[in-house]
């Protein structure tokens, strides 16, 4: 343990222990009174080194998603030889709290282990006997403990305009797995699920697709398209996940998401908010007070329209600022050495009025 997270653990204990917020209902227990789920995602190991986090998480989250340990380069880390320890530790923590677990992710063109692209591109029968081989093998371990997968993670592709545009004026994005299998691999995954486990909700996971844009009107543009081309051909697929990792320098306006939203539920799928946070801006409000209602306000506008278009399960991705992607990921930090406040609970697992405004939304 360093120095820096010495007095934060200490100062986590006062937190928990203080007579304002922390002696109510957990968020967990506030949207199951609304007939809804609130969740966070987890890692294994963090949970295990940091018992106070840990017994914030216990608190406040009905619902936990692996955020490494169900990911490929964990679970096959070499070919045919299966890790399921790293999952089983979240698995055994959220029996242990009354938790269930969601998975993430069975198809993904991120976190491959090293052999796995190169064998993609031995042609298309390796590849599809890599993908039966992994979702079979993985849905029958969980098939007691795990009751939904994001079988499909940001297949999408990403328009001109947007952060990471892909080159190409198709719906599905580029990845090893449309370069090996082509355009049906999304359709044989989710039929494969299927057959594996046949009560298993389905899930499509991708992001982008939030925000009051061009660009992001055009991705709801293809994943609309994508999915209406899934249910045209009677494939399995139960729930569309909106990852809402949300930029506040991107205007947000409700219309336009309810609407996306309400034409999902229309095809029969539930939506879920699946990976939820908040980047700031680069122009930051001039105090600590000032920048966190800021995101509360933002967050809340985003809820607000969500609940609106059908979505009963919310999850972020992560639960406090100390265990935050958006802290420990260059490629997302601030440039100016400022540390985003994107989550519901500071480093230090005091809560912040992003907290407190997701209390007022489950509690209606």
């Amino acid at each position: 343990m360093s120095l820096a997270r010495r007095p934060l653990l200490a100062l986590a204990g006062a937190a928990l222990a203080g007579p304002t917020w922390a002696q109510g209902p957990g968020l967990r227990q506030l949207a199951r009174a609304r007939g809804m789920s609130f969740g966070t995602a987890v890692r294994g190991q963090v949970l295990q080194d940091d018992p106070a986090l840990a017994a914030l998480v216990a608190r406040e989250a009905d619902l936990l998603v692996p955020e490494w340990e169900g990911k490929w380069d964990s679970l096959q880390p070499e070919r045919g030889r299966f890790n399921f320890e790293p999952l089983r530790q979240i698995i055994r923590f959220a029996q242990a709290h009354n938790q269930r677990v969601r998975g993430h992710a069975l198809l993904w063109h991120v976190a491959m282990p090293p052999w796995l692209a190169p064998a993609l591109r031995e042609g298309a029968s390796q590849a599809n006997a890599i993908l039966e081989e992994h979702i079979t093998t993985v849905l029958r371990e969980t098939r007691e403990t795990i009751r939904d997968w994001d079988v499909l993670n940001e297949i999408i592709s990403n328009p001109p305009g947007s952060d990471n545009p892909d080159p190409t004026d198709g719906d599905l994005r580029p990845t090893p797995w449309l370069a090996a299998l082509g355009p049906g691999y999304a359709e044989r995954a989710l039929r494969l699920a299927r057959q594996v486990d046949p009560t298993l909700r389905l899930t499509l996971n991708d992001y982008g697709v939030e925000a009051d844009t061009p660009w992001a009107a055009a991705k709801r543009a293809r994943l609309l398209r994508v999915v209406r081309g899934l249910i045209d051909r009677r494939c399995p697929l139960d729930a569309i996940g909106i990852q809402a990792h949300l930029q506040m320098r991107e205007p947000f306006r409700a219309e336009p998401f309810i609407a996306f939203l309400r034409e999902l539920r229309g095809l029969g799928l539930a939506i879920l908010i699946t990976e939820l946070d908040v980047r700031e801006p680069d122009q930051l409000a001039p105090s600590l007070a000032e920048r966190d209602a800021a995101v509360a306000e933002y967050a809340g506008a985003f809820l607000d329209a969500a609940i609106a278009g059908g979505v009963r399960t919310i999850l972020t991705w992560g639960l406090t600022d100390r265990d935050s992607w958006l802290v420990q990921e260059p490629g997302v930090a601030r440039r100016d050495g400022q540390l985003h406040r994107g989550l519901p609970f500071d480093a230090e697992l005091r809560p912040k009025p992003f907290r407190a405004r997701l209390a007022r939304i489950f509690a209606g």
